[in-house]
């Protein structure tokens, strides 16, 4: 391995580890919106056995990043105490995760037309409405997000290129996230939907 394909691993760990911790300190949710992916970002996942590693990055970078705005908001208009909080941890991710993903190369797609509409039902919404928008997305974000890290783990093996292996390690730091963060959305958007 030279020099400079040493220091890229390095750095890329250093900022997977910046990400994991960030992921792991959390009580969040995701981001938004399964259906709300950002510029020519497919809405649906490709057939399992065919991900790539760029496929998985590709899918999750529009969502982190509309998670991270949909989050700024949120620290400062949700109302129930649970959302908030949850808000506060998920932008800490989202901010942490587009940045890990930047630094191994995936190129952040333009905002989506339904991406920019949701941030703008977001802006305009407030108090419960405004708590059950949020969580409804970051539930949704987290389930899609869920799936395609476990399609992409389950049929990463035997690929032996040095980004399937930075992905896959990836991945599977990010899956106990994402399940978590599943867990967490159901339980809080079940709070705020019965208020």
């Amino acid at each position: 391995m030279n020099l400079e394909q040493n220091q890229r691993r390095r750095e890329f760990l250093k900022n997977a580890a910046i990400g994991s911790a960030a992921i792991a300190a959390s009580v969040m949710v995701p981001s938004p919106l399964t259906a709300l992916g950002g510029g020519g970002a497919a809405k649906t996942k490709p057939a399992a056995e065919s991900l790539t590693e760029l496929d998985f990055r590709n899918g999750v970078m529009p969502r982190a990043q509309l998670s991270k705005m949909a989050s700024q908001l949120a620290v400062d208009k949700a109302t129930q105490k649970n959302a908030r909080e949850f808000a506060g941890f998920e932008l800490e991710e989202a901010t942490a995760v587009v940045k890990v993903l930047e630094a191994v190369g995936t190129t952040a797609p333009p905002m989506s037309a339904d991406g920019k509409a949701f941030i703008e039902k977001l802006k305009n919404a407030s108090g419960n409405e405004f708590d059950r928008l949020y969580m409804q997305a970051e539930l949704s974000n987290h389930e899609f997000l869920r799936d395609l890290a476990k399609d992409y783990l389950g049929h990463s093996a035997g690929r032996t290129s040095a980004a399937e292996k930075e992905t896959t390690h990836l991945a599977t730091i990010a899956l106990f996230a994402f399940d978590e963060h599943v867990a967490l959305c159901k339980r809080i958007y079940g709070e705020v939907t019965a208020q």
